[in-house]
């Protein structure tokens, strides 16, 4: 498990594949070539990006004929999440008391803030959909 959390983060270190990732998620399975002319470097580095990113688990190719269409690996990219919050975690598991041990108000108070953290997040995305669908012209 460690090792994968290291090849995820060491795959994710570098502004290109993240944005290679974005790319997939929003526009679906692509090639090397037209990955290449939307991040605007040449298809060589673009495939030693894709490398890097199948490795770690995060997307995925299937070959079709001469070519290769890469997409993203949806249960490598969850993960991927599971890893990030487990490794951003506010306080140590061994400093956390045990569920019998927690007030329910301190769980009140966790659950509000991150329904407060997710209705922000919500409107992230949808703001993110209504750019992508005026520039489809929807």
């Amino acid at each position: 498990m460690k090792e994968d959390c290291c090849g995820m983060f060491r795959a994710l270190s570098v502004g290109t594949r993240v944005r290679i990732l974005e790319i997939l998620k929003a526009r679906g399975p692509l090639g090397a070539k037209g990955i290449a002319s939307i991040v605007g470097v040449t298809p060589a580095a673009v495939s030693q990006h894709l490398k890097v990113l199948r490795e770690a688990g995060l997307v995925s190719s299937e070959r079709k004929g001469y070519f290769i269409p890469y997409s993203v690996d949806l249960s490598g990219l969850r993960r991927c999440s599971h890893s990030i919050v487990a490794v951003c975690a506010c306080e140590p598991e061994a400093a956390r008391p045990s569920r019998q041990g927690r007030s329910r108000d301190h769980d009140l108070d966790s659950l509000r803030k991150y329904k407060r953290e997710l209705e922000s997040e919500l409107v992230a995305v949808r703001k993110k959909l209504a750019r992508i669908r005026s520039r489809e012209g929807r």
